[in-house]
């Protein structure tokens, strides 16, 4: 099993259009940042957490072939909008892609690509929407998905485990019952925009704390603005155990 961390930026991605900041002008690859997605490779299975506005540069970028479903951990643009792009998948395989996402958001997936599900024309993704929430469990050619119910501040949302690890993105806030959910997970993806507060999302200090009370072996730090800083420099003060993500990185899981 294996997870490769296809984006690991926040919604403008970096570097921002127009910044100047020592960011967004770094020559370090590390800080340069797709939208946040996620693939996770399981005995062949292909499932892409989140579909955003980078989704065709991602798949090439990984040289991914072929997928078997797309999770959906909310309807924000940096985490849908990228739909339009799984055409080629669907001409490959002959098939509608299977996404799963809460009902709010397929409801809103189906709003915002409208003309893909009336009468079907020649050339338009196909997409079979199915309705999940925090108490669903999906079994996925074989693998166990365990949704997790967290707050992007007041929006109810989808984190994702898959066995020894937890993919969490957009999180402010989850309640003591959904993070018995994350308890006991060997790895964990979390979020952490900048290190000054933010009201929908995790600040460093705020992710380290729930890095501390999970207690993985090991944390990736995903969704991150230029605010953060070099990665260089946010990287050496870390704790032991705790890393800064970056696009591209893949993080091989025993079954």
């Amino acid at each position: 099993m294996k997870l490769t961390l296809l984006g690991t930026g926040t919604s403008q991605g970096v570097p921002v259009i127009g910044c100047s900041c020592i960011v967004c002008r770094s020559d370090d690859p590390r800080d340069n940042r797709l939208r946040t997605s996620a693939l996770l490779t399981h005995n062949g299975t292909n499932i892409l957490i989140d579909a955003g506005p980078d989704l065709r540069q991602q798949m090439l970028r990984a040289e991914v072939q072929h997928l078997d479903a797309i999770l959906l951990t909310h309807e924000h643009n940096d985490h849908v909008i990228g739909l339009d792009d799984i055409r080629p998948f669907n001409f490959k395989s002959g098939h509608p892609m299977s996404v799963f996402a809460q009902e709010r958001v397929a409801k809103d997936v189906r709003l915002r690509f409208a003309y893909i599900f009336g009468d079907p024309i020649p050339g338009l993704p196909r997409i079979t929407l199915n309705s999940i929430d925090q108490h669903t469990r999906l079994d996925i050619n074989g693998l166990e998905v365990q949704p997790i119910g967290i707050w992007h501040g007041r929006l109810p949302i989808l984190g994702f485990r898959f066995g020894a690890i937890t993919y969490l993105t957009d999180v402010k806030t989850i309640s003591p019952e959904e993070l018995e959910k994350v308890r006991g997970s060997r790895f964990l993806v979390i979020n952490a925009l900048r290190h000054r507060d933010h009201n929908t999302h995790l600040n460093l200090e705020e992710a380290l704390e729930l890095v501390r009370e999970i207690a993985p072996e090991k944390a990736w730090i995903t969704h991150i603005s230029h605010e953060m800083g070099l990665a260089a420099t946010v990287a050496a003060e870390l704790p032991v155990g705790v890393e800064l993500a970056y696009d591209g990185l893949e993080i091989e899981l025993e079954q």
